[in-house]
């Protein structure tokens, strides 16, 4: 019996090890990944001569296999941090330089991403509440800026390295703020609001904050959560959109990344600024404005904070011409990182930020 059960364990090892864009889930030196992928295909041969004995050992022996990988993986990957993604320097894809930017309360801290031979368009990611400008940012800011974009990525009024409360309406203010420093280097300005950052960028574009395209992703009308919700959202963390996520860091990196900088300051609750902000009203106030603001919606289906009932009533209040697109299997979390958004997003953007001609920005 402990004879099968070690063969099973090399028999998963193996397995584990055929996720080769997953660095963060690997532990085998390179030099020997040929060397245990032989091994594994001889414990399985092993196992199958054992017939049903050996297919139960290896059910048996999955969980243990697992902790024991996800353990050995993030032992041997402690060094592979996805927010180096988003260092201050000069790399082959992009400049990032750190900036702080005037706001009429105070100042917004940012990362501002320029690619190579510059860019006229750029896109500002406003993050969801009790995150920040770091947070699972690095993947969309990489397609951002292989589509030619710049990219700003700000820590919203109470997050973050913000020194400044969540305030209303003082928060939206501030984001109109950095909207109008975009406006001032860049023809074109587009915006991504997850969750309370669409509220947010919705609340400013039907207060007449100048911006040419807007994305809105799990942004809820109203918020209420309760317990079960929590649960709900927790379950999905096992999404395959989430757990891809290993490819750009370590468990441990991972993991730590959502133990953000926590809220300094907050005037009003989140439940409560959600309501001032009436995505709703914003959005119907949008659908009466002359100039048809291009505006994608995206909402998961299983999303436990924003169940389908909200997102009908999103559906309701949008402007006629606006896309709100339901993805499928997609939770609050993993819907932002969901490599469906990223292509969907990146597409729209380049759609509506990007010239036609050589003239159209002059």
């Amino acid at each position: 019996m402990l004879q099968r059960i070690g063969t099973a364990l090399l028999v998963w090892f193996a397995l584990f090890d055929l996720l080769h864009d997953w660095r963060g889930a690997r532990w085998l030196p390179a030099q020997l990944r040929g060397i245990g992928r032989v091994i594994g295909l001889w414990a399985a041969i092993q196992l199958a001569q054992a017939g049903g004995a050996g297919l139960g050992s290896l059910l048996l022996i999955f969980p243990l296999a697992l902790v024991l990988q996800l353990g050995l993986a993030t032992l041997r990957n402690r060094h592979l941090n996805p927010r180096d993604l988003l260092a201050e320097g000069t790399t082959a894809t992009r400049t990032l330089t750190r900036v702080a930017i005037p706001v009429r309360h105070g100042t917004t801290p940012a990362l501002h991403l320029v690619p190579p031979h510059g860019a006229q368009a750029v896109v500002c990611v406003a993050h969801g509440s009790g995150s920040d400008k770091y947070f699972y940012t690095w993947e969309m800011s990489a397609l951002l800026l292989a589509r030619g974009f710049a990219v700003l990525l700000i820590d919203l009024d109470g997050h973050g390295a913000s020194d400044r409360p969540q305030a209303y309406p003082d928060t939206s203010e501030s984001f109109s703020d950095v909207l109008r420093w975009l406006r001032s280097r860049y023809a074109r300005v587009g915006v991504i609001g997850k969750s309370l950052g669409g509220c947010i960028a919705t609340h400013a574009a039907a207060h007449g904050a100048s911006l040419d395209a807007l994305v809105v992703i799990g942004s809820p009308p109203a918020l209420q959560l309760t317990r079960a919700q929590v649960r709900r959202e927790a379950r999905g963390l096992l999404r395959y959109a989430i757990l891809r996520q290993l490819r750009y860091g370590s468990i441990m990196h991972l993991v730590r990344a959502w133990t953000t900088t926590p809220k300094q300051r907050t005037l009003i609750a989140t439940e409560d600024l959600i309501a001032r902000l009436d995505l709703c009203g914003s959005l119907r106030q949008l659908g009466h404005s002359p100039t048809r603001l291009p505006l994608l919606l995206i909402y998961g289906t299983h999303d436990a904070l924003v169940p389908p009932a909200a997102v009908d009533q999103v559906e309701a209040a949008k402007p006629a011409w606006a896309v709100l697109y339901r993805l499928k299997r997609g939770t609050h979390l993993s819907t932002m990182v969901d490599p469906r958004t990223l292509q969907l997003v990146g597409a729209w953007l380049t759609l509506q930020l990007h010239p036609t001609s050589p003239n159209e920005y002059s």
